[in-house]
């Protein structure tokens, strides 16, 4: 079976790769020589996340999936949520991103957030939907060297280790993105 992740961040597409069945030959945008950015307009993660599929599916005519996610951090009622990866400016640059995010927490005791993923899948014309959730807290500085995006400051609950400080395996096994995947996964076995 061959899909494709509407994506051109490498970080995640090696991140998703892992999880995937070897049955899989996964693609990315790059393989299919997709260069466009795909607009992200949708209010929601979850909107978000299926534009992606209906761009590849329309201009490409390819099964596909996207996940888009965010960062919801509780004292800043949700922010920056469906704009985390641009939260510092268009340029997407995660350091930059952070550090407005550790200035907006200045001073405020509650730093609980949570990551969520959403990933929409379209696959012989149907379309569907999973979400993964992981709850945690922002840690007032970076940890850890692995990873991208927030990891370096999301300490997941239960856990001593940011993202960052993590595998990518270990990661995977307690991550937003992971559980999105694995109900991914579980839908493809069935297909």
């Amino acid at each position: 079976m061959k899909l494709v992740f509407a994506t051109h961040n490498q970080n995640k597409f090696k991140e998703v790769k892992l999880l995937l069945p070897s049955h899989i030959e996964l693609l990315s945008l790059t393989d299919i020589n997709c260069t466009d950015d795909i607009p992200e307009t949708a209010a929601t993660i979850e909107g978000n996340a299926v534009l992606k599929t209906e761009y590849v599916r329309s201009h490409y005519g390819l099964d596909c999936f996207a996940d888009d996610t965010g960062l919801e951090v509780s004292a800043l009622n949700g922010e920056p949520g469906v704009f985390s990866a641009r939260y510092a400016g268009e340029n997407k640059n995660s350091e930059d991103n952070i550090d407005k995010l550790l200035k907006n927490l200045a001073g405020k005791e509650n730093r609980s957030a949570r990551f969520k993923t959403a990933i929409a899948l379209s696959i012989n014309v149907e379309s569907v939907l999973f979400l993964g959730v992981c709850e945690g807290t922002i840690t007032k500085v970076r940890r850890g060297d692995k990873g991208f995006g927030y990891d370096p400051i999301f300490l997941p609950t239960d856990f001593t280790e940011t993202f960052s400080e993590m595998s990518m395996e270990d990661k995977s096994r307690i991550g937003h993105r992971g559980k999105a995947m694995r109900q991914l996964i579980s839908y493809l076995s069935k297909v």
